[in-house]
């Protein structure tokens, strides 16, 4: 059985930053993409970023990239969303995603992945 708990979620003002974490238990040695997708009330769910052991590459969404970082602790089983200038349409439940892919995974493909946390909500006031 696979859990994925997220945490790091909170309210901030325009231009400040978060960092969310995912940590994973369970049977996680075949995962080999692992990621983050948001959704905002009344939005379709959008792929935020990606890290793929496969490819060895990270992918963003555009509206994130250059703002967001993914990373993660092999050792600790957790993978991290550094978010920077954050601004009010990055409002939204961020979710974190892992799994099995068959090649090199994108953003987009997180939300495709088996298994995914809760979610933590992120809220940004202008």
């Amino acid at each position: 059985q696979v859990q994925l708990v997220e945490s790091g979620g909170g309210s901030v003002q325009a231009g400040e930053s978060l960092r969310l974490s995912c940590t994973a238990s369970g049977n996680t040695y075949s995962f080999n993409c692992v990621g983050w997708f948001r959704q905002a009330p009344g939005e379709e769910r959008e792929g935020v970023a990606s890290d793929s052991t496969y490819s060895g590459a990270a992918d963003y969404a555009d509206s994130v990239k250059g703002r967001f970082t993914i990373s993660r602790d092999s050792a600790e089983n957790t993978v991290y969303l550094q978010m920077n200038g954050l601004k009010p349409e990055d409002t939204a439940m961020y979710y974190c995603a892992a799994g099995k892919w068959h090649y090199g995974c994108g953003a987009r493909d997180t939300l495709l992945l088996m298994f995914k946390g809760q979610g933590t909500q992120v809220t940004v006031s202008s």
